[in-house]
């Protein structure tokens, strides 16, 4: 029993408590999602990315961040990608109880709702951890609890070649792939690198067949 709540407490996509979805059906189909913006440095380059290769995208943002740069959260809302909630100040919400994890889901759904003119529909834990009362929080709000397939450590100090390389080597069917346009600690944190990877992710997972669909087709099917 313990080794199975440790495991849903740090594992992002255990289902003990409550349903995560960590990947798509396996066709040859992909979902980019981003954590921890809205960044000035990254998320206009990533934003500019996609939209030049009509590529949709999930955006799980920071509260605090989207009080900072909510032009950054509503330009990604415009131009049709699927935003979520990533709590207000993206703290480690398995040590916290229920009152504060309400707080921190609440707060930054209503900065985004306010700059985005739009609800967030999804819900990703910072680092993925949970504890029961998370899922009560999510579930109040109305959204899915979101996991990923694979990340590739973006946040850490690597060159945009080596997150392009991690990112093509694990490409496989339904694959939800986290990456990061923000830093969740540091709202003018550097991810250009995970920017500038971002054309060559796409063209390596067109060249082998896949393609890009909005992460809320996974429960809209």
């Amino acid at each position: 029993m313990i080794g199975g709540t440790l495991a849903a407490t740090y594992y992002p996509n255990a289902p003990f408590f409550g349903r995560v979805i960590g990947r798509g059906p396996r066709q040859r189909d992909l979902y980019l999602t981003f954590d921890d913006g809205p960044n000035p440095r990254s998320t206009p380059i990533i934003l500019d990315t996609l939209a030049a290769h009509n590529v949709p995208a999930a955006f799980f943002l920071v509260g605090r961040h989207v009080r900072l740069f909510p032009d950054l959260a509503e330009r990604a809302t415009v131009a049709g990608h699927l935003i979520g909630n990533h709590t207000m100040t993206h703290r480690k919400l398995h040590l916290l109880g229920p009152a504060a994890i309400a707080g921190e889901l609440n707060d930054a759904h209503a900065w985004i709702e306010d700059s985005t003119r739009t609800s967030p529909a999804a819900f990703r834990a910072p680092h993925g951890y949970r504890n029961p009362f998370v899922a009560d929080a999510a579930r109040g709000l109305g959204y899915r609890t979101i996991g990923w397939t694979f990340g590739v450590w973006d946040s850490d100090p690597i060159p945009s070649e080596e997150i392009r390389r991690r990112v093509r080597s694990r490409l496989r069917p339904g694959a939800i792939i986290l990456l990061h346009d923000g830093d969740g600690y540091d709202p003018d944190g550097d991810r250009r690198a995970t920017a500038g990877a971002i054309a060559g992710i796409v063209r390596d997972a067109l060249d082998a067949g896949y393609r890009f669909r909005r992460l809320d087709e996974i429960w809209q099917e």
